[in-house]
């Protein structure tokens, strides 16, 4: 009989917070497109978009720790440069985007 390992990821602890954000940000980007079709000034629009912004880049913050706390220091130590590497990519994509 085969055995199936159940994978977890970092987040895999905080997953119910998270998706809860993520469906109020995804709230948000509605709200701004109500925004544009009721044809609402141009900086109000703008300042909401940064608000989301905020919010993504705070979702993507929370998973990037998860991912150092279980996949790097609590992961397989032989797995550890290559998810370091991983880390350091997702960091550098994050960052270029401001």
């Amino acid at each position: 009989m085969a055995t199936t390992t159940e994978v977890t990821h970092g987040y895999t602890a905080s997953k119910d917070p998270l998706l809860k954000r993520l469906k109020r940000i995804e709230g948000q980007v509605r709200g701004v497109e109500r925004m544009v079709e009721d044809d609402r000034y141009c900086i109000d629009v703008v300042t909401q978009i940064t608000a989301i912004q905020a919010a993504l880049d705070k979702v993507a913050l929370g998973l990037l720790e998860d991912h150092a706390s279980h996949c790097i220091i609590g992961g397989e130590e032989e797995r550890a440069e290559e998810r370091t590497s991983e880390l350091m990519g997702a960091v550098k994509r994050l960052m270029r985007h401001g």
